[in-house]
This record gives structure tokens, C-alpha cells and sequence, in this order.
């Protein structure tokens, strides 16, 4: 209370989730842990019960606890964005993308809906796939920007494994994004790659 949360470490703030440890193994040493495993507080936070479950001393309660702080961070991040024009390169957009799918253990492409002046309508995942691979239909994104009466949209997509570089399916991707929204008179302002704490654009618009 007297430093301020700002002053405390990834481990300190997780500790502070977790509330309690076991015999002889105290709450820091936990989380300290469960960083070294999922390598990141994002990823620790979205890690799936399937395996969060597997580490002694942490139950569904506690599981309860990460995926509400998660949501919670989510939806903060979301609230200004509403108030303002988005652009991919800026940092507000690039750092809710992170934050929404920046520790995901499978791939999710999702897009951000944007208005006339380009602020946030909605943000939705779209598609879930595998750890490496996701299907994309165009026509589906087209069909819910047309029902949200979006002007423009931002897509992205995540790479779990934390490489950044579009591959070619990514690219041809993009292609077929732009193609399908032009004809309805909306705008694909870009289709990001998130990978880790990183973004990276998937084509050349």
C-alpha cells in the first residue's frame, strides 16, 4: 500500500491472485513458477484449465480468479477505444490486440469493427483453430460487418508460436479479406499479426 502496485513485480501482482500457497511452498514461489512456465503473465492468465489444473495448489477457484482479471483487463482496454479514430499503426490499437490475443495457445482470428470515423463498434473472435492453423471464411466477416453496418475493419490473428512474419497463407488471406469487403463498400484497414507482445502487419494495403 505505501509503494504502490505499480512497484510490484509479475510474480507480486500474480501472488496477489493467487492469495495462498501450500505447505511449503509459499505464494510468490507459486507464481514465480507458473511464469517460468507459460513465460509470460498474458500467457499465464490464458492458459486453459486442462493445464492450469495440472499445477498443484491451483484449483478451479483460482482459475476463476486469472480468467476474471483477464476479462476485466479486456474490457478496460476497450472502453476508450469507442471515444477515438483507430488506425492499425497506433499504439491503443496495437496494445488491445496484444492484450486480447497476444498469450492465446491456439491460433483465433478476430476483427475490430469500426464506424465511419473508425472507432470501435464491437470486437469479436471470429474463428478458433489448432495450435498453428486457422479457417477464415471472408464471406462471414463481410456478412457480420454488414449486420454491425461497419465502415471499415481491422482484422488479426495470432501466432502462438510467437514468430511474427506473415506466411503466405496469411498474405493470400489478405487478399481475400480486401477483395470481399470493397465490394461492399467497406474498408480492410489491415490485418494484423499478433505474436506475443509483438504486431505485425499480414500485407501491404
Amino acid at each position: 500500500m505505501s509503494r504502490g502496485v505499480q512497484s510490484l513485480e509479475d510474480a507480486e501482482l500474480l501472488a496477489l491472485l493467487l492469495c495462498t500457497g501450500q505447505p511449503g511452498r509459499p505464494v510468490l514461489q507459486m507464481a514465480q513458477e507458473l511464469l517460468l512456465e507459460f513465460g509470460s503473465v498474458s500467457a499465464t492468465l490464458a492458459a486453459p484449465w486442462e493445464q492450469i489444473r495440472l499445477r498443484p495448489g491451483i484449483g478451479s477457484a483460482k482459475f476463476a480468479l486469472f480468467q476474471a482479471a483477464r476479462e476485466l483487463a479486456k474490457r478496460a482496454s476497450a472502453e476508450p477505444l469507442s471515444d477515438r479514430p483507430l488506425m492499425p499503426n497506433s499504439d491503443c490499437t496495437r496494445r488491445f490486440l496484444v492484450s486480447h490475443l497476444g498469450g492465446l495457445h491456439q491460433e483465433v482470428f478476430a476483427v475490430m469493427f469500426l464506424d465511419t470515423r473508425h472507432r470501435l463498434i464491437r470486437f469479436e473472435q471470429l474463428f478458433t483453430g489448432s495450435l498453428t492453423q486457422t479457417s477464415v471464411y471472408p464471406r462471414e466477416v463481410a456478412r457480420r460487418a454488414l449486420q454491425l453496418n461497419a465502415a471499415a475493419v481491422i482484422a488479426a490473428h495470432n501466432h502462438p508460436s510467437g514468430t511474427a512474419e506473415p506466411s503466405r497463407a496469411d498474405q493470400l488471406l489478405t487478399t481475400q479479406l480486401r477483395r470481399s469487403l470493397e465490394v461492399l463498400d467497406i474498408r480492410l484497414l489491415d490485418h494484423l499479426i499478433v505474436a506475443g507482445d509483438r504486431t505485425l502487419s499480414a500485407g501491404d494495403l
